[in-house]
């Protein structure tokens, strides 16, 4: 696959910046996560503060698993939840811009996208496991 100095490409070299990734704030509600997921057809959203440090990811599953686990909730009542109140089934953690490639492989085999970070821990934006593949896809044609 990589060769060993391969492996220590710039994974900012993946990155999407902040600027062109959708994204929420931890104090939206519910209903415009919703709003948000339906428009975009993203079903997990990156979660930050205001302050633009990465919180976590919010998915249409912690939605749904949610609404299980409190029977009394309707599609209202849940609208109503702020994020930061959400529980989350999966915490996907983020990298930062120094991580190793073959650590970043690990991660984006796990889930569809990985959240990068500063050294402060604001959100500097993703790098997709499409863009990882693709890349990887580029290299093992042309060792062909």
């Amino acid at each position: 696959m990589f060769e060993m100095e391969e492996s220590h490409l710039n994974v900012l070299f993946f990155l999407t910046p902040k600027s062109d990734v959708i994204y929420i704030f931890d104090d939206y509600k519910i209903t415009k996560v919703m709003d948000i997921m339906e428009e975009t057809g993203y079903t997990a959203l990156p979660i930050i503060d205001r302050q633009g440090h990465y919180v976590g990811t919010l998915t249409e599953g912690d939605i749904l698993w949610t609404m299980r686990k409190n029977p009394e909730l309707n599609l209202d009542c849940i609208g109503e939840i702020v994020v930061s109140n959400m529980q989350r089934k999966t915490e996907i953690e983020p990298v930062r811009g120094s991580a190793d490639m073959i650590d970043l492989i690990k991660i984006a085999l796990k889930q569809n996208y990985v959240p990068v970070v500063d050294d402060n821990n604001i959100f500097i934006g993703i790098i997709t496991r499409q863009d990882i593949i693709q890349v990887c896809y580029a290299r093992a044609r042309k060792d062909l």
